[in-house]
């Protein structure tokens, strides 16, 4: 099993220095047959967020993690374009928290985070406008399941990940989508240490997945939307 590892630079909307991506890619390098880095880089800081987003991929990240509610942005606003059209010149796909957070919930005002700014249809502008980026909408996308799964059947390149909540949880429209029409489009990911991949596997397992489709959502999906070496 590999994983995917990132922080969240979102040091505008929370004035939090963001943990290191820097650490982040050296640390992975360590253990490349198995960890994955992502950078994240603070959308907020325009042209100095593209110059960094550069510099982390001639590192070794092998793609952007980018978290509109936390990180307070409408991803299908313009100006965020040219940190778009980067990470598809680098050739790099780009993971876009979508649905509700567990960040700041239960809290007054949810700590200010706004839940609307993670609506997948806002991604639709995104892949209209860059087809050449590969864009992962994490998560299954409650309350806006429908949405996201309207976004990645009419996008090729929209894909959607499956972690951070049980498969026992997951929207019944989504599993019927995973078995047939998005099949090649969705992808395993648990969302450890909140979840941990041994609940998640074993919640997946009871899942009514057809045999022929388990390996392509376990495996082989991402494969092709990471731009791995199949080996």
């Amino acid at each position: 099993m590999a994983a995917v590892v990132f922080t969240v630079d979102a040091h505008t909307a929370t004035g939090h220095k963001a943990l290191s991506s820097r650490e982040i890619v050296e640390g992975a390098a360590r253990h490349s047959d198995v960890l994955i880095p992502f950078a994240s880089v603070d959308p907020h800081d325009g042209a100095a967020a593209v110059d960094l987003l550069r510099e982390l991929v001639t590192a070794g990240a092998r793609g952007l993690k980018l978290h509109p509610s936390l990180q307070g942005f409408r991803p299908d606003d313009p100006a965020f374009s040219p940190l778009y059209a980067a990470a598809a010149d680098l050739g790099v796909p780009i993971i876009f928290h979508t649905g509700q957070t567990g960040i700041g919930a239960g809290l007054p005002g949810g700590r200010g985070i706004k839940l609307r700014y993670s609506d997948p249809m806002l991604l639709d502008d995104v892949a209209a406008d860059h087809p050449g980026l590969t864009v992962i909408m994490a998560h299954p996308s409650v309350p806006w399941q429908d949405a996201a799964i309207s976004v990645a059947t009419h996008k090729a390149n929209v894909y959607i990940d499956l972690s951070g909540w049980s498969p026992k949880y997951f929207p019944p429209q989504l599993v019927r989508a995973a078995n047939g029409l998005l099949k090649h489009k969705v992808m395993f990911g648990s969302d450890y240490p909140l979840l941990t991949p041994d609940r998640w596997m074993k919640d997946f397992a009871a899942l009514d997945i057809k045999d022929e489709v388990r390996p392509l959502i376990l495996k082989n999906n991402a494969i092709r939307a990471l731009g791995l070496d199949p080996a």
